[in-house]
Order: structure tokens, then C-alpha cells, then sequence
């Protein structure tokens, strides 16, 4: 199946593997797929919204309420707008603040807005994975709807081994169109 003419609404929290998110960015892109950005501030301290709008040739959003172009009802209008949002990374607090119904930030706005499917790469310390606070958000997250893709085994940042790393962008392509090949074979 052909993701063309697909738009998908990228979400990044503030977790070290959003580093990896422009590859995935291009992929999707030369699918033709339409890309845009919203980025939590945290996201900010590890890649910028220049690198970001540069690849989704798209501005990207950040802000709540951005005095540079005000749109009162911007998180509806991007809750609306996509076949699919994806959240990579999504770190522990993101997935706390969503399965408690959180809404402090631009991101967590529209996931609670949202009617449209929400995919989720989780990416953090494998101690914070293990939590099992993080397990239980993460269930409960499950259990509404939202569809997973890793996080998986491997090396991280703080110089750990274990579960927790964000899946790589290749892996998270392929969960998106398993997701748009699920959705059309459910219409015939």
C-alpha cells in the first residue's frame, strides 16, 4: 500500500533519540506523505524546530500560544488535521501526563483532542521502563486504542543496557504502514 497523499502529525518529547526522528521524517517524505511537527519544549533542548521544519518542510509548532502566529484553537485544528499522529520519542513523563489526561503543553492538548490513531515509540532508561508506574500508563494507554512499537533492547545514552531505546526509524516506518495497510484492509 501507497502512503501517498497521507498526512501524519509527528510528535517529539524531550528524550536523547530525537536525534533519530529526521530519518524517519524522510522516509515518510518521499512517500509523499505530508508531515508536520509539534515538539514539547523539552524536545527543544535535544534538536531543534530549524532541523525539524527544514526536513518536514513545514513550520514547526511548540508553543501553546505562539505570539508569533496566534491561532486560539491551533490544538484542535492539528488534532484534526492528521490520518495519524505518531509520538517518537515518548518518554515516561509524556506517557504519564497522556493516560492521566494531562493537558499542560501543546502536544498533550491535542492527544486528548484527538479523535484520529495515535502511535507510540517509547524511548527512556531501562529503569524507567521497568517502572511500574511507566508499565501501568503504558497499559493503560494500550488498552484505549493506542498502537506501540517498541521501545527495544540495546545500548543507551546514559551508558546502560536494556530495554528502553526508541525503535529505530525504519522499524517505526514499517509499524506506520502496517497501520495504514490494517486501516484499508478493515474498509473492503
Amino acid at each position: 500500500m501507497s502512503l501517498k497523499e497521507k498526512k501524519i502529525l509527528i510528535g517529539l518529547t524531550g528524550g536523547i533519540s530525537c536525534y533519530k526522528v529526521p530519518y524517519l521524517i524522510r522516509a515518510l517524505k518521499k512517500q509523499n506523505v505530508e508531515v508536520r511537527i509539534v515538539m514539547t519544549r523539552a524536545a527543544t533542548e535535544f534538536i531543534t524546530p530549524l532541523t525539524l521544519e527544514t526536513v518536514s518542510e513545514h513550520p514547526v509548532a511548540v508553543e501553546m500560544f505562539d505570539q508569533k502566529s496566534f491561532v486560539g484553537t491551533r490544538h484542535i485544528d492539528l488534532a484534526k488535521w492528521p490520518d495519524l499522529i505518531v509520538v517518537a520519542p515518548a518518554t515516561a513523563n509524556f506517557l504519564g501526563k497522556v493516560s492521566s489526561g494531562i493537558c499542560d503543553d501543546l502536544l498533550s492538548t491535542i492527544m486528548c483532542a484527538t479523535q484520529q490513531q495515535i502511535l507510540i515509540a517509547p524511548a527512556m532508561n531501562p529503569y524507567m521502563w521497568s517502572n511500574p508506574i511507566t508499565q501501568r500508563n503504558y497499559k493503560t494507554l494500550q488498552d484505549i486504542g493506542y498502537q506501540v512499537v517498541g521501545p527495544e533492547e540495546g545500548e543507551m545514552a546514559c551508558d546502560q543496557r536494556g530495554v528502553g531505546r526508541m525503535a529505530e526509524p525504519e522499524t517505526i516506518f514499517k509499524a506506520i504502514e502496517l497501520f495504514f495497510n490494517s486501516k484499508q484492509k478493515k474498509k473492503r
